[in-house]
């Protein structure tokens, strides 16, 4: 395959639309096209003139699986601008919801569309007898990660008690602990997974920069902007620290991080944080977790299933510890201010920038998303992959090996559970 045209078109595994373009000439990739080819949904344009009563809730429309991301970073983007420093109790809440989060969206990406990958199958529908349990496994992970959400954010998609100085509702002792069997029987059969992507030999390694946010603890919500070569940056300078890049080929504009592509997501914070990971989850995860700082992208499978653990281990030591009481929300006057909001989404840091007026309405705002800032090194990621295989793979394996890739970024998980047919001229 000296001279090849390789084209996926409507790629359904990111969020929204996309399709692949690559021309190989004399065994060398020329180019690769990853576009974007969703209508743009023109997210900062929708926010202006919002109320930031109700600016949480809105951009939790943005996305059904990570509504609740969206909610958490946008009110803390607006609790930083005001000077609203929450609870500690609201803090506890915060970190409660993103581990609901976490638990349910990565078991629905690492069981439903990556596993097959691990079996050389298509979906979880070809899976052999000795193989299904992990269907139901991934049932009852997904089903711990709901309730936990449910409890203590209102609902797993567009929770409604979290917002600007406090929750709405605080969660019953009872109820809580009503969730602990199904915390710790989806703690049990994470096991069994984590063995089958700790032992899978596949090879995305490429070197390329890691961003995630690292505090004293492995916290979704806190800390600073850290990168693999030891960059260290507040929450509020972030974006002056990213290089916006126009793909004119794409309907979204992808990211550098101090002048490189970079890679956001579990394996980015496992590589920069495993230190600061829950005791327990240290203890038993410790085999796994000898496999970080890795470099291969498909380890950001097994770097979600360590998180799964992580978020079941707080959730389990929080509920056993912390005693919830009803307590109000904070008041607040509204003001001409702006706010940095920098948390950890599923599929990496989401960055939030609001400017309101006097009356609390947005005047401007940016957001961006994981996905955009991963979009370059995927295109390069694809072109080291399909270089390297080109002498000793098929066609069709080398469509395989692209998609499995794409799929270990877990660029969206709403989306279908394979591509559509490769086109080579």
């Amino acid at each position: 395959m000296k001279d090849v045209d390789i084209s996926i078109q409507n790629i359904t595994k990111i969020e929204g639309h996309a399709s692949l373009d690559i021309q190989v000439r004399d065994n060398k990739v020329k180019h690769v096209q990853l576009m974007f080819t969703e209508n743009k949904r023109f997210f900062t344009q929708a926010i202006r003139g919002r109320s930031i009563d109700v600016l949480s809730q809105s951009v939790a429309r943005i996305c059904g699986t990570c509504s609740i991301a969206h909610t958490m970073c946008c009110i803390e983007g607006i609790e930083k601008a005001l000077n609203i420093i929450p609870s500690e109790q609201t803090q506890v809440l915060k970190q409660l919801t993103m581990d609901g989060l976490m638990i349910r969206d990565h078991a629905l990406h690492i069981y439903l569309f990556s596993l097959p990958d691990v079996f050389s199958v298509d979906s979880v529908l070809d899976f052999t007898p000795e193989h299904t349990h992990f269907l139901h496994d991934s049932f009852d992970i997904k089903r711990a990660g709901n309730k936990l959400s449910t409890i203590v954010a209102g609902r797993a998609v567009h929770a409604p008690f979290p917002g600007v100085g406090g929750y709405a509702q605080v969660p019953k002792k009872d109820d809580l602990k009503a969730i602990i069997p199904d915390l710790k029987l989806a703690r049990e059969k994470l096991v069994g997974v984590l063995d089958e992507y700790y032992n899978c030999p596949v090879d995305y390694t490429r070197s390329t920069d890691f961003v995630a946010l690292v505090g004293d603890k492995f916290d979704f919500l806190e800390g600073d902007i850290v990168s693999s070569d030891g960059d260290v940056v507040k929450e509020k300078d972030y974006f002056s620290h990213l290089e916006k890049n126009v793909v004119p080929y794409s309907q979204a504009v992808g990211y550098k991080f101090e002048g490189d592509t970079y890679m956001v997501g579990a394996l980015a914070r496992i590589n920069l944080n495993k230190k600061g990971l829950h005791k327990d989850t240290k203890r038993d995860a410790k085999k796994y977790l000898r496999v970080f700082p890795s470099k291969n992208i498909f380890h950001n499978n097994l770097a979600q299933g360590i998180e799964i653990m992580h978020c079941i281990d707080h959730a389990l030591e929080t509920i056993e510890s912390f005693d919830f009481k009803p307590e109000p929300k904070q008041t607040f006057e509204k003001k001409a201010c702006e706010g940095v909001g920098v948390i950890e989404a599923p599929r990496g840091t989401l960055y939030y920038h609001i400017d309101m007026d006097s009356n609390g309405m947005v005047k401007e705002g940016n957001i961006i998303v994981p996905t955009q800032q991963n979009q370059i090194n995927m295109e390069q990621d694809i072109a080291v992959l399909v270089e390297r295989l080109l002498k000793t793979h098929s066609k069709e394996q080398i469509k395989y090996e692209i998609e499995k890739l794409v799929r270990a970024y877990d660029p969206c998980i709403s989306c279908a559970t394979h591509f559509l047919e490769v086109n080579w001229t």
